[in-house]
């Protein structure tokens, strides 16, 4: 099975009001969906992927002066074996990986160790004109000190965070309009989000080896994540309609994928669920490193995700869409399989977006 290919020019060419535009709309069947943008350019990614690499091949020490653990690790650097996935302790999550067939099942987690990735979060967002009461979730970026790196950062990091940040605005306003909202609803309530260009890196030299899992099985605490195309494969989603678990291959060329996060599944009481995922090394990724081996032998071997979190505002009041809340409820009782992810009903308890944020860090080991 593949996921549904969306064409964001054909959104954009046509107007609003065109069912063809309104029907080219997965989230609520599948979380996730390849995401098509002439605007997405291969080599703004393949200079971003090259610079990650580079920044990552550095000492630990270097690397060390830039982590703002006192800022929960919402800017700047975060070391590998620092962040838990939240599934391992989780009884819901767990719950949701027992009922996967066994075939399905993502690699066990159950020992809840960290995972061994590192990340580094560099903010693209709009100042608030108000006093947020979450400063530490709005913290300005940090850049990294050394001086090869220092020279190329900001420019490449902003020219791609830039061109998956319009992507996933664009696809969220295709969102609305397939649920029946006025076009910049989720667009509105995000204008001020702490959104994160977030590239994860895995040392492949280090943690090379078969059924390694790099990032445990999860969903992100986010609105939506949109990403490129990384240089390994690895990565594994399960498609909400199917319970199986999903190799992602992002074709070559203008495509992104984009999954639905934790703040979506929130705003529409659950009629778009967060999509579950996992990073491993595989059997493809394999093939990937022997052959970047030879023909790369100059290159670093580390994995880089190229990875963008869109946010709602952190002072945002997070609570269900009435009208979604009630289509989630005939939803989910006309079509249990769709829904069978999870084993009780979900509360999703009115609160502010950046409290909701604090709860998840907490989650993962990244907020005390």
């Amino acid at each position: 099975m593949e996921l549904p290919t969306i064409d964001l020019d054909l959104f954009l060419s046509q107007s609003l009001e065109t069912p063809a535009v309104q029907h080219e709309y997965a989230l609520i069947t599948f979380g996730a969906l390849i995401l098509h943008d002439s605007r997405v350019t291969e080599s703004k990614n393949s200079a971003f992927l090259d610079l990650l690499e580079d920044y990552f091949a550095q000492s630990t020490s270097d690397i060390q002066k830039d982590e703002r653990p006192e800022l929960s690790y919402q800017v700047g650097v975060t070391l590998e074996n620092t962040e838990k996935p939240k599934c391992a302790v989780d009884e819901s999550c767990l719950g949701i990986i027992q009922r996967l067939e066994p075939s399905e099942r993502p690699l066990d987690i159950s020992a809840h160790s960290p995972d061994p990735k590192c990340r580094f979060f560099w903010k693209m967002s709009e100042v608030p004109p108000y006093e947020t009461q979450f400063p530490g979730l709005n913290a300005p970026n940090v850049v990294p000190q050394a001086e090869e790196i220092n020279a190329r950062w900001t420019q490449i990091m902003e020219d791609w965070g830039e061109s998956m940040k319009q992507a996933v605005e664009n696809l969220a306003d295709m969102a609305c309009i397939g649920l029946g909202l006025p076009p910049c609803t989720f667009r509105d309530a995000g204008r001020y989000g702490p959104h994160l260009l977030a590239p994860t890196a895995s040392d492949l030299a280090k943690y090379g080896r078969k059924d390694t899992i790099l990032a445990g099985f999860h969903t992100d605490l986010n609105f939506l994540t949109i990403h490129g195309r990384s240089r390994y494969p690895g990565l594994n989603i399960w498609a909400r309609n199917t319970g199986k678990r999903l190799p992602v291959k992002i074709p070559t060329g203008n495509h992104l994928l984009v999954q639905a996060g934790k703040q979506l599944e929130h705003l529409t009481g659950g009629l778009i669920k967060a999509g579950y995922h996992e990073v491993v090394v595989n059997d493809q990724t394999l093939k990937v490193i022997e052959k970047r081996k030879v023909e790369n032998p100059e290159r670093p071997l580390v994995r880089i995700s190229s990875t963008f979190f869109w946010h709602l505002s952190s002072d945002f009041d997070l609570s269900p869409i009435p009208s979604l809340a009630e289509r989630a409820k005939a939803f989910g009782a006309s079509q249990i399989a769709l829904g069978g992810y999870a084993t009780d009903e979900p509360v999703y308890q009115p609160m502010k977006v950046g409290q909701q944020v604090q709860n998840e860090l907490k989650h993962i080991a990244l907020m005390a």
